[in-house]
């Protein structure tokens, strides 16, 4: 097994995120088909795009959020695989030539991904505290992924359900790891393949209260939900609850030692609440 140009396209959902799609876009294989889904409807960043990359295809969208816009691109692909790709996350020169050279052998997998290189910050999840390291193993057995790096087998998931569209923005790729290894899928982290993530820089920084307010709702939104999915109401309404009194503490803080700034974010957050 090896991806190549015939069997594998690169999707990305980018959202305001002209300050890093540019990285992105040159460190991703020239021969390689790239689907961009633009969240924000920039038709220059459209045209800027598609005149500058060869094989590349920008989708104006308005803001589906994350799991739809991955969907989007995954369904609009004409390959058996997909690399779902955040905006601020740059391959190395030899990211796909290692992948290749790990999983020759492999004879199936669900969804895999290179490692990042930061170690402080893994893109995977186990069943111990081992840290991944290279170590010769080159790819190695994992309980989840992040989501901003995920090459996706559509073979293995039924129905074109690929990621849960009812998660905006977070714990849509804890769901579908979850879901994938229910099925008997296999997830696995390429060691001695590297990636680099910038970390909540896929959005310009001129967005970022905008960005702190739609984070403090969504990702409130996808614990209770995928709680509710995975673990029944009582389990979700229990830990709901606890996070609701949480933010009433943390916006009473803010109030009494006169934060407006954070005042105003926890406000919003339990007036969502």
């Amino acid at each position: 097994m090896e991806f190549t140009n015939n069997n594998l396209t690169f999707v990305i959902v980018t959202f305001n995120s002209r300050k890093v799609i540019y990285d992105c876009l040159n460190s991703l294989p020239k021969d390689f088909n790239k689907l961009i889904i633009e969240n924000s409807s920039d038709e220059e960043l459209k045209k800027e795009l598609e005149q500058n990359y060869d094989k590349t295809e920008v989708v104006l969208s308005k803001n589906i959020g994350m799991g739809a816009g991955n969907n989007l691109g995954i369904i609009k692909s004409n390959t058996q695989y997909v690399y779902v790709l955040n905006p601020d996350v740059v391959l190395k020169n030899d990211t796909i030539i290692n992948i290749n050279n790990s999983i020759s052998k492999l004879d199936n997998f669900a969804i895999l991904s290179p490692l990042s290189d930061n170690p402080l910050y893994p893109n995977y999840r186990t069943n111990s505290s081992e840290i991944l390291k290279d170590d010769g193993k080159s790819i190695s057995n994992v309980e989840e992924i992040d989501g901003y790096s995920m090459i996706i087998n559509k073979d293995c998931f039924d129905d074109n359900f690929f990621f849960d569209e009812k998660f905006f923005m977070y714990l849509e790729n804890v769901d579908l790891c979850l879901r994938a290894k229910k099925k008997g899928g296999k997830i696995y982290i390429v060691t001695n393949s590297k990636i680099r993530h910038l970390g909540a820089k896929a959005v310009d920084d001129k967005f970022n209260d905008e960005i702190e307010l739609s984070r403090n709702w969504h990702w409130m939104w996808s614990r209770f939900y995928f709680n509710k999915k995975h673990r029944g109401n009582f389990v979700s309404l229990l830990l709901g609850l606890t996070s609701l009194l949480g933010n009433f503490i943390k916006y009473s803080v803010c109030l009494f030692t006169f934060n407006k700034k954070k005042t105003y974010l926890q406000n919003k957050n339990v007036r969502h609440h």
